[in-house]
């Protein structure tokens, strides 16, 4: 091992060894001449990396050689390596940190609660305000499906197991022994990894998806919960002497795998009845496991009279006696739900229902082993379990309903119409509003019970029955299970008062609240008039009980309007919509929408929360945490625990601390410059002729569509432009060549124009006093920094030789590079990421194993469109460069 004084040589050390180890997997798995071939292939990436221009010719010429049967083995190699390269620097960050930790007298981490505290203490923030801020902290993450994080639950499990033995040869005291019985471990699990196939072959249900979202639970965050909670309280008690209660829980989980049907025919009501079943009977498995170890350790025999009550006085062992029945309790929950997902109906007798009557027998052993002075063993597992209790329930993860507005009017239409009413799609917003609340104050039915029980009444659509059955099926679940129906593409009141009269009709016991989801950049700049109208309403105002969520869409409105308008335009709403909250007496919680990828909303989750505007926290938030995002934030649990610390530290000090609010001119000057963005993104995206032509021939954005990535259809609408192509693999497409044109198109010459304008000066007081400005400019550099003009122009001229295509590339090309000059001119740097030089070097030395891997895409692009047929032998590679090029990058859509 390196033992010099660079703090990154270990991870250098790391990806060799694993480099060597994977290299000798490759001789023994797949023979001698594929490794050369894969060495030699690699050397030549080095080599052009570099800016050998004949070793890019080489490479090209390899490549392009390579027999139909070594395409898969090359692309594996390179996507293994870049998987293995994840690992180890995920793992580094754990290190860092725990190196951090062993200076003595080393200040506290930047961004840890630790850090925040005295900071908060030195503003003026007395200890009683900040407790009671404390207690008021809720913040829900939401995990939600995404396309390349579709990895089969046995390849995370090795993964896993290949962190654990980089940890383990970290260790100062292993024996020579030893340490190469982990080394002879880790290669195992490299050779287990080779020899398991990344990709699913068929295109994954929601329900699959769901299951990847519980291992990440299972395998992580069920661990780390307590663990963090634990060293959260521990500072809370330092700074106000007060602990937090066991059964509080900042910070909580729930998911739309299984609940988002919006463009998803496939989530169907009994998908998403297997998906809460599922989801039930994991966490009945799960608290089962734990109970069963718990009343191993808790042997003892002193208890409290009220424990002593319950279980006799006879009883030698009363924790394990009444953990007995907790487990068999659990075991019957379980044994329930199992039986329900495999079509059975039994009784339900003496299963668990809500989360508290599992609470109460452990909260009495808690109390009983503190009163026979057995605190530290009452602190230790059994308050884990409480704590994993109060953050997880019987649910394990709440989950979400989501559906686009126009299938509620649909289902409102036909319902006016069998009913000879005045068509519900005929009237007006005003019509609507009427027409709703008077239904909704109606006693009587709306849908008489014998057409809702009829499925296949005539009059009702195929996608009307989906849009009932739901509501029917949302009514037979337990409230717990159930977080927010959210409304996608909602655009004014009556979108909301739709959903609750259709709740209202399946007699749903205690309504889901309902959230609306303003999306494009015209709803943006109406969700605050929206909201207005909406809480003006009394009868509405009355059944929220003070409490309004509001969804705020990333993904489409960058798509329909480019990254630094919709940026803004999301700020403005923001800004809008926690004016309104005020002005009507309202606690409004904010719910982002953000994905992985910055022209979807992704950036670092402290910088994130700090640049919203003031009074958008508050000390609640919810956040959507996408599929490769997850397993990168939450993947291991010391990378997870330092991740939910930036989550409830940022959360505090945005409340506490907000940012200041725009100025005038910082608003005028960013007004003009998205207008100028907008004219740009328009005039390229909607206007180029040739755009939409150059996207599908030089992407493989038609390649995600035909592709078994993930259940959500690629488009809303198999036909149509760039409006019917969903966020996700209009960001991904144009990732996976390198131009990420979404997240800098028109911004480069917004900047420009201002700075030619004499707005320079105005430009640098932003960047300099406005964590918002800060955090666009810094995602924008992250961006451009991963993105590679070069790379691009080989897939056009490996794809095309149209001339109007090359044409609009060579445009396009030249606008980036552009834009990488106007950036550095703001920010008075000589080159990208100057102050980040750990993550410039980790792109350059990625460098050498993704750009064979968007070599060889380009190459079987090629291959798969002469073939012209619509299943290949080409799409397990393709899929595996798809998934390696993602990796290498650390985003993707």
């Amino acid at each position: 091992m390196t033992t010099n004084n660079d703090p990154h040589a270990p991870l250098r050390d790391d990806v060799r060894l694993m480099g060597s180890l994977l290299g000798e997997t490759l001789r023994q798995q797949v023979g001698q001449a594929l490794y050369d071939k894969v060495e030699a292939i690699r050397v030549l990436g080095k080599q052009a990396r570099d800016g050998d221009d004949q070793a890019s010719l080489q490479l090209n010429q390899v490549l392009s050689a390579l027999a139909d049967d070594e395409l898969l083995p090359v692309a594996r190699a390179f996507t293994q390596f870049l998987n293995l390269a994840n690992i180890a620097e995920q793992y580094h960050h754990i290190r860092r940190h725990r190196a951090w930790e062993h200076i003595t007298d080393a200040p506290p981490q930047p961004g840890s609660i630790r850090e925040l505290f005295p900071r908060l203490a030195a503003q003026g923030i007395s200890a009683d305000t900040l407790w009671q801020t404390v207690q008021q902290v809720d913040i829900e993450l939401v995990l939600t499906a995404h396309p390349t994080e579709i990895s089969r639950r046995t390849l995370i499990q090795k993964y896993d197991d290949i962190a654990e033995c980089l940890e383990a040869l970290d260790y100062i005291h292993l024996t020579p022994i030893e340490r190469q019985h982990e080394l002879a471990k880790l290669k195992r699990h490299i050779i287990a990894a080779w020899r398991t196939d990344e990709i699913r072959r068929q295109r994954p249900t929601p329900v699959d998806e769901a299951k990847w979202g519980f291992t990440t639970i299972e395998q992580t965050l069920w661990y780390t919960i307590p663990q963090f909670l634990r060293e959260f309280d521990a500072v809370v008690f330092e700074h106000t002497g007060k602990h937090l209660p066991l059964t509080h829980a900042p910070i909580r989980f729930a998911s739309w795998m299984g609940g988002d049907r919006d463009g998803n025919p496939n989530v169907t009501h009994s998908v998403t009845q297997e998906v809460l079943l599922l989801s039930r009977w994991q966490a009945a498995e799960l608290y089962w496991r734990d109970i069963d170890a718990l009343r191993a350790e808790l042997s003892m025999e002193d208890c409290s009279p009220a424990l002593r009550a319950i279980v006799g006085a006879d009883c030698r062992e009363p924790y394990r006696e009444l953990l007995r029945e907790v487990r068999d309790r659990l075991a019957l929950t379980r044994d329930w739900l199992g039986a329900r997902l495999r079509g059975e109906i039994l009784e339900a007798t003496n299963i668990y229902r809500t989360a508290d009557e599992l609470l109460q027998p452990l909260l009495l052993c808690h109390e009983s082993l503190i009163a026979c002075n057995m605190q530290a063993i009452a602190d230790d597992e059994l308050t884990n379990i409480i704590r994993r209790i109060a953050c997880f329930g019987l649910e394990l993860l709440k989950l979400d309903i989501r559906q686009e507005s126009g299938r509620h009017t649909e289902a409102l239409d036909a319902i006016t119409d069998y009913l000879k009413l005045d068509r519900y799609q005929d009237k007006n917003e005003a019509q609507r509003q009427a027409f709703l609340l008077a239904e909704l104050n109606n006693p009587r039915p709306l849908l008489p019970r014998q057409l809702q029980a009829n499925a296949n009444a005539p009059i009702l659509t195929t996608t009307v029955q989906e849009v009932l059955a739901t509501f029917t099926m949302l009514a037979q679940q337990p409230s717990d299970a159930l977080g927010a129906y959210v409304i996608s593409m909602a655009k004014q009141a009556s979108d909301v008062l739709a959903v609750m009269l259709l709740q209202k009709e399946a007699e749903v016991p205690q309504p889901l609240r309902v959230v609306p989801l303003f999306e494009t950049l015209a709803d943006l700049d109406n969700a605050p008039a929206c909201l207005d109208a909406l809480l003006s309403i009394d009868w509405y105002k009355s059944t929220i009980n003070g409490h309004q969520e509001v969804m705020i869409g990333y993904s489409d409105s960058a798509k329909d309007a480019g990254f630094l308008t919709a940026n803004w335009a999301q700020y403005r709403a923001q800004e809008g919509l926690t004016a309104i909250a005020e002005k009507h007496g309202i606690k409004l919680t904010l719910f982002h929408g953000r994905g992985g990828s910055i022209s979807r909303g992704g950036a670092p989750t402290h910088q994130a929360l700090l640049s919203q505007p003031p009074k958008s926290v508050q000390g609640k938030i919810r956040v959507t945490e996408q599929g490769e995002m997850i397993r990168f934030k939450f993947g291991m649990k010391g990378i997870a625990i330092r991740n939910l610390e930036l989550y409830a530290a940022a959360t505090l000090e945005a409340t506490l601390l907000p940012p200041p609010a725009a100025k005038p001119e910082w608003r005028e000057l960013m007004t003009r410059m998205t207008q100028t963005s907008l004219t740009v993104y328009k005039e390229t995206v909607r206007d180029e002729p040739e755009f939409i032509r150059y996207l599908r021939t030089v992407t493989p954005e038609l390649e995600l569509q035909m592709l078994p990535l993930g259940s959500r259809p690629a488009r809303r609408q198999m036909s149509g432009g760039i409006e019917s192509l969903r966020a996700i693999p209009w960001v991904f497409a144009w990732t996976q060549v390198r131009l990420m044109l979404p997240a800098w198109l028109g911004t480069g010459r917004a900047l420009n124009n201002a700075m030619d304008d004499g707005f320079t000066s105005v430009i640098h007081e932003m960047r300099k006093d406005w964590p918002y400005f800060q955090t666009v400019l810094d995602m924008l550099e992250m961006v451009l920094a991963k993105s590679d003009s070069a790379i691009a122009a080989y897939y056009e001229a490996h794809l095309t030789n149209d001339p109007a295509l090359q044409n609009l590339g060579c445009l396009l090309r030249a606008r980036l590079e552009k834009t990488v000059g106007i950036l550095l001119k703001v920010t008075e740097r000589q080159q990208l990421l100057e102050l980040s030089p750990v993550l410039k070097r980790s792109i350059t030395v990625r460098t050498p194993y993704i750009l064979p891997l968007h070599m060889l895409q380009a190459e079987l692009m090629k291959r798969r469109r002469e073939l012209a047929q619509e299943t290949t032998i080409y799409d397990h590679a393709l899929m595996i460069t798809i998934a390696g090029i993602a990796a290498g990058l650390r985003n993707t859509g």
